[in-house]
């Protein structure tokens, strides 16, 4: 005789914890275990950095380390990766799309033939 299934719970075990952290002065909140680039998205914010010839916006592309169009500043550290990195509370998040970025020198870069 094979034995019954019950079916699987639609309440989850427990409610994820909220962190909150900063986007250049923005307040946004994640849940737990979410990477920066998920939580950026969650909040609305589709980009965070420009691409060097042009400044075109540039945000979460391949979602899994590959390709670098999601760099952002974390505490101070420059050149994270926002889909590998899981947020924490309190993190401050820059990116290089804005003068307030720690990334931005006030200088124009050179325009190359491929941006």
């Amino acid at each position: 005789m094979k034995q019954r299934r019950t079916p699987a719970t639609t309440e989850p075990d427990h409610i994820p914890a909220v962190v909150r952290a900063d986007f250049e002065g923005r307040a946004i909140q994640a849940e737990a275990g979410q990477s920066v680039g998920a939580a950026l998205i969650g909040a609305g914010i589709t980009a965070w950095r420009g691409t060097r010839g042009a400044g075109r916006p540039r945000g979460l592309f391949c979602g899994i380390g590959v390709c670098y169009d999601c760099l952002v500043t974390i505490n101070g550290q420059p050149n994270q990766r926002a889909c590998l990195a899981e947020v924490a509370e309190g993190m401050k998040i820059r990116g290089t799309l804005t003068r307030n970025s720690d990334a931005f020198s006030g200088q124009v870069p050179a325009k190359g033939p491929r941006e």
